[in-house]
């Protein structure tokens, strides 16, 4: 099957928002990579449980809790985002969309959440800065 539902682009920019937050060694509220990036909460719960289950996040209860990465973000792939979420991408796919799928496949396996936050950063003219 060939198809990304919604739940990956969100759960793609939310994962970019907790990466720019600070989210790979402290834990960001839900609430608030929701707000800025104007996911509805219970959504996002759902989306970030799955991911959670996992590997890919790590979550932490209580007045400082919320989610981080499990790992670094450069190893986090958009295939593996959108394959947690919406299942194998084009695995089954034959002929002419099976050559699609294996583009897109390959573009997802290559591009990892810090490509999609230096990507937004480059996109909105933000200067990154590394020290």
């Amino acid at each position: 099957m060939i198809s990304v539902t919604t739940k990956s682009p969100y759960a793609i920019k939310a994962l970019a928002e907790l990466a720019r937050s600070g989210g790979t060694e402290t834990p960001v509220p839900i609430g608030d990579l929701a707000r800025r990036r104007d996911i509805p909460v219970q959504f996002l719960e759902q989306l970030f449980a799955a991911l959670r289950r996992g590997g890919v996040l790590r979550s932490q209860r209580g007045v400082k809790g919320g989610y981080a990465f499990a790992g670094d973000p450069a190893t986090v792939t958009v295939l593996q985002v959108v394959e947690l979420l919406d299942g194998p991408f084009g695995r089954d796919a034959e002929g002419v969309l099976g050559e699609a799928a294996a583009a897109a496949r390959a573009v997802m396996d290559r591009t990892t959440i810090a490509d999609v936050v230096e990507r937004e950063a480059r996109d909105s003219g933000v200067a990154m800065y590394y020290i």
